[in-house]
């Protein structure tokens, strides 16, 4: 029997919660080319036989479809002809300018071999395509296969169950004296060479997700300072910090690695947003990044911010509740609701700014969200008291100042103001009778925002210190100003 195939379509917002450590090789692949030369020659670079056995699952969020078709922005390079859906797939460069829709194929190995050979024959893929995925760390494996979601076929479920059986684990000597859950934690596959034995869950990331700003900056420009045990980097928008569960390539610390020549790969200490730029820090050693990460936990690590909103907000400290869920966008209260995070925010300052150029918006691709008042916008410096995921852009969007630019949150606060109560959270939050209507507002409100931003909002990371200000270093000019490319 062929390679069984379990094929789930998940969300982004989904796919995030799987991701592990970004660690990579950053040597050059001279090997992959002979590596991959057998493999070339012996299979057909597009169409391979038809002995693998398919099972297509819906994802879990309701609205997402889970029959994806061709599509000319999809974000892998494609020709005019396509297969099973799909385009015709050749190589993950060039990178191209859009992001097309996300597919994440699940397999569990029936035959072992290398993880290359047994990719691209279940998937119907060209070798050098599934190496770049590998390259890219957009494969995973676990020993044994995850359990599947609440919407799995009962196919699926069979299937779980057969490779799961007690009675075929005992005969696997590589999770002997492993728990099942330990033996289905998942781990990235760094060598195509990597032998897989039957019974083995392997995740494929086919579609990753592509940032084509990497190629376009001049990175050693971003370079702010350079120490034996840190990097200081000028982060630009529409970039990752240390890249994504399906693409560590694509990343500014991969970038900046390059381009001073260091050997040994940067780590990242903190992030910042993608569509935020300014400082960042990287670690040059494992020691370093430990160190810094206790900085961070004892809050010897002082951040600053500036924010470019699009209505007035008084200085002073802005205090927020956020929910515990690791989705965008990311709801807040002004409320205390229990198990909710802390999230405080300083504003320092605020002064009026004029609205960014037309010519400002352009070159920089900022998002227009309907916004009605654009003559002027107001630059917030914020001391960042609590570090959570979109906190400022939540913050002040909720104190009704949303960022400009900012596609995931402004909307919702302009539905917010025009039509008060419709936040479930909001200032002016309906009462609801039942938990129930209060889950289905809430489902509602989601749905109908976090449209993320496509390169850059006003947001700049301006200013970063620690150790009671010896170490202080501060980003160039933002975006907004207009002086930095």
């Amino acid at each position: 029997m062929g390679p069984a195939i379990l094929t789930f379509i998940f969300t982004n917002g989904l796919v995030s919660s799987l991701c592990t450590s970004n660690c990579r090789s950053f040597g050059t692949p001279l090997a992959l080319a002979r590596t991959l030369a057998s493999a070339s020659a012996s299979a057909s670079s597009n169409v391979f036989s038809r002995r693998h056995k398919r099972v297509v699952c819906c994802s879990n969020n309701p609205t997402f479809t889970a029959e994806l078709t061709a599509s000319s922005d999809i974000s892998q390079p494609a020709t005019a002809s396509s297969f099973n859906g799909y385009p015709e797939y050749n190589r993950l460069l060039p990178c191209p300018d859009q992001n097309g829709p996300p597919r994440v194929e699940h397999l569990v190995v029936s035959e072992g071999g290398r993880v290359l050979d047994y990719i691209y024959k279940a998937l119907d893929l060209p070798p050098l395509f599934v190496a770049d995925l590998i390259h890219f760390g957009a494969v995973y494996y676990a020993l044994v296969c995850p359990e599947p979601p609440p919407s799995a076929t009962p196919e699926q479920v069979r299937l779980f169950k057969e490779v799961t059986a007690p009675s075929v684990l005992r005969k696997r000597p590589s999770i002997k004296g492993k728990t099942v859950r330990e033996a289905q934690k998942t781990f990235r596959i760094t060598d195509v060479n990597e032998f897989v034995e039957v019974g083995t869950y392997l995740r494929v990331h086919v579609h990753p997700k592509r940032f084509p700003r990497c190629y376009k900056i001049d990175w050693k420009s971003r370079i702010i300072a350079v120490t034996e045990s840190f990097v200081v980097l000028d982060k630009p928008a529409g970039t990752s910090v240390g890249g994504t569960t399906d693409n560590i390539e694509e990343s500014c610390a991969t970038f900046a690695t390059r381009a001073l020549e260091l050997t040994t790969p940067l780590m990242t200490t903190h992030q910042i947003d993608n569509c935020t730029e300014g400082c960042v820090v990287l670690a040059r050693t494992k020691e370093y990044c430990s160190v810094f990460h206790g900085k961070i936990r004892e809050k010897r690590v002082k951040k600053l911010y500036l924010a470019l909103a699009a209505a007035p907000m008084p200085v002073g400290i802005v205090t927020h509740y956020m929910r515990p869920v690791n989705i965008a966008p990311r709801l807040i209260s002004e409320d205390f609701i229990k198990g909710w995070h802390l999230c405080q925010l300083e504003v320092l300052e605020c002064k009026e700014v004029p609205w960014p150029s037309t010519v400002i918006e352009e070159k920089y691709h900022i998002e227009d969200s309907g916004w009605p008042l654009k003559n002027s916008a107001f630059e917030c410096k914020i001391n960042l008291l609590t570090g959570r995921t979109h906190q400022i852009r939540t913050q002040l969007a909720a104190c009704g100042a949303p960022i400009v630019g900012d596609s995931m949150y402004m909307p919702a606060a302009i539905a917010e103001i025009t039509t008060p109560g419709l936040n479930p959270f909001g200032k002016n939050k309906k009462q609801y009778t039942t938990e129930s209507d209060k889950e289905t507002a809430v489902a509602e409100w989601i749905s109908k925002h976090g449209k993320e931003p496509g390169i850059v909002i006003g947001l700049q990371a301006c200013q970063i210190s620690w150790d009671d200000g010896e170490h202080f270093y501060k980003a160039g000019s933002p975006w907004w100003m207009g002086e930095i490319a």
